[in-house]
C-alpha cells in the first residue's frame, strides 16, 4: 500500500471511530436560524394594563412569541421608572402612559421611544376623603394631595386641574401640596388622613373609596370630549422595532387578540386578571371594587394620538418639557399595528401627520392631521360606542 492509500486508510478508521469532528456548514446555518432572540416587556400591575397583566402571567404572550422567542417581563409603579428603564436598555418596550412617554421621547430626542399600539382610556379619577371639607373646587386651597409619581400621567393632570381652577403649587408659589406616593401608599396615606385626596388609575380609586372614607370627586373622562382619552400606551426602542418587526408583530397581535378576548369576556377577564395580579402583588381586587373600577375605562388598542398631544401641551404649560413645545410629529408608529388589524379584519387606526410647534419666540409651524372621529371607528375599536 502506498503512502497516500495508506493516510487515507487511517484517516477513514479514526473518522469511523469518531476521533474527527468536521463543521457541518448547514447545521450551523440551523443554529443561527434557531437562536433564540429575547423580548424584554414592562408593564404595571394596574387594571389599565390588563392585557399584560392577564398575557404575561398566563402565558398567552410567550405562546403567540413562540417558542424562538423568549419574553422577560418586569413591573413597574408609575411610568417615569419605566421610561428610566427603556432609556438605560433595560427593557425593549413597555406599556406606560402618555407623559412619560413624551418625556422619555423629548429627553431622547425620539431615539429610545415610539408609540405602537393603544391599551387603555379613561380609567383614572380624583379621589378625595369624605371628611376633607372638599365639596368643589373652590375648596382645594391649603390642601395636601397625591399623585403615583412626579411627571407621571395622573400626575400631570393633577397639576393641570388646579392649574386650570386657578391654585399653584407650593413649588410654584401657591398653597396646595402635590406628593409623590406609590400606589398602594396612597391608601394607608388616606387612612392617617395625611393627605386630602389622591389622582390615582383604576382600580386604586375604587380602592381609595372602598377601604379609605373616600368619595369620587371627578371622573376625568369629564374633562375629554367624547370622553376618551388615552391612559396607556406600548412604546417600544426604535432600534429593536427596526432589527426585531417580526417580535413585534407577533407581540402585538397577541397585544390585540388579549384585547378584545377581555372586551368580550369580561366576567373571565376580571377573574384572571386578579389570579394573575396576586402572583405578582400576593394580593387581590374585591370583586365589586374591580367591578366598579372597570366601569370607569375601556381597553383599546387604538393609542388615541390626538390625546397624547393635548397631554403633551399640558405637561409643557405646567413646566414640565422645556421652554420649547416638544414637536411630537414623528412619535408615532401605528404601521406593524394596522398589517395586524387588517390582517384579522379589524379597521387600522389614524395617523397623525404633523402639529403645531411653538418655540420660544412664537413662531409656529402648520398642523396637519389624519384622525378618525366616527361611530363607526368608535365601534370596532371599543366593540360598540357604550362599552365600558
Amino acid at each position: 500500500m502506498n503512502k497516500k492509500l495508506k493516510i487515507m486508510a487511517v484517516l477513514t478508521t479514526l473518522l469511523i471511530a469518531g476521533f474527527i469532528v468536521t463543521p457541518s456548514l448547514s447545521s450551523h446555518a440551523n443554529a443561527q436560524l434557531t437562536q433564540k432572540k429575547v423580548f424584554r416587556l414592562g408593564y404595571f400591575p394596574n387594571i389599565t394594563h390588563a392585557q399584560a397583566v392577564i398575557g404575561v402571567g398566563n402565558g398567552d404572550f410567550q405562546k403567540a412569541l413562540g417558542d424562538n422567542i423568549e419574553l422577560k417581563s418586569l413591573t413597574f409603579n408609575a411610568g417615569p421608572s419605566a421610561t428610566e428603564a427603556l432609556l438605560a436598555n433595560q427593557i425593549d418596550a413597555t406599556y406606560i402612559g402618555p407623559n412619560p412617554t413624551v418625556n422619555g421621547y423629548v429627553v431622547s430626542e425620539g431615539k429610545a421611544v415610539k408609540v405602537i399600539s393603544g391599551v387603555a382610556s379613561g380609567g383614572a379619577v380624583f379621589i378625595v376623603r369624605n371628611d376633607s371639607g372638599i365639596q368643589s373646587s373652590k375648596d382645594l386651597g391649603g390642601k395636601k394631595f397625591a399623585s403615583p409619581q412626579i411627571g407621571n400621567t395622573q400626575d400631570v393632570a393633577l397639576r393641570k386641574y388646579l392649574l386650570d381652577n386657578g391654585y399653584k403649587t407650593k413649588d410654584k408659589g401657591g398653597n396646595v401640596e402635590i406628593l409623590p406616593v406609590k400606589n398602594p401608599d396612597i391608601l394607608t396615606l388616606f387612612l392617617k388622613k395625611e393627605i386630602d385626596g389622591a389622582w390615582v388609575p383604576e382600580p386604586w380609586g375604587e380602592k381609595l373609596i372602598k377601604e379609605g372614607n373616600g368619595k369620587l370627586f371627578l371622573d376625568e373622562r369629564t374633562l375629554w370630549q367624547g370622553g376618551k382619552f388615552v391612559t396607556a400606551n406600548i412604546v417600544v426602542n426604535p432600534e429593536y422595532l427596526r432589527n426585531n418587526p417580526d417580535v413585534i408583530k407577533k407581540f402585538l397581535e397577541a397585544h390585540v387578540n388579549e384585547t378584545q378576548w377581555i372586551n368580550s369576556h369580561k366576567e373571565d377577564a376580571l377573574k384572571t386578571f386578579n389570579v394573575e395580579l396576586k402572583k405578582l402583588t400576593g394580593q387581590t381586587i374585591p370583586e365589586d371594587e374591580l367591578k366598579e373600577a372597570v366601569s370607569r375605562l375601556e381597553l383599546t388598542y387604538d393609542p388615541l394620538q390626538e390625546t397624547l398631544i393635548k397631554s403633551a401641551n399640558d405637561a409643557f404649560e405646567i413646566g414640565f418639557l422645556g421652554k420649547t413645545k416638544p414637536d411630537l410629529g414623528d412619535i408615532f408608529d401605528v404601521n406593524i399595528l394596522n398589517e395586524v388589524l387588517q390582517e384579522n379584519g379589524l379597521q387600522s387606526v389614524g395617523e397623525v401627520k404633523n402639529q403645531t410647534t411653538t418655540t420660544g419666540n412664537g413662531t409656529s409651524t402648520a398642523v396637519t392631521t389624519n384622525l378618525r372621529d366616527d361611530h363607526a371607528y368608535i365601534d370596532a375599536v371599543y366593540g360598540g360606542s357604550d362599552a365600558q
